[in-house]
């Protein structure tokens, strides 16, 4: 089990996510879409969200 700040990453964001890593990418992905406008989630972004999951 996983977890990640949205803050860590996008400053300012207060969203949190557990799970499996699978499960916060997927999640993490659906949220930079809803919330932050993205269209698609750069490889950039994709490793700087692994590079932030702390264990749970």
């Amino acid at each position: 089990m996983k977890a990640f700040r949205c803050g860590d990453v996008v400053p300012g964001c207060a969203r949190a996510f557990t799970g499996t890593e699978d499960e916060i990418l997927g999640a993490v992905a659906a949220h930079a879409q809803q919330d932050h406008g993205l269209t698609e989630v750069p490889d950039e972004l994709v490793a700087q969200v692994r590079g932030a999951m702390v264990p749970a």
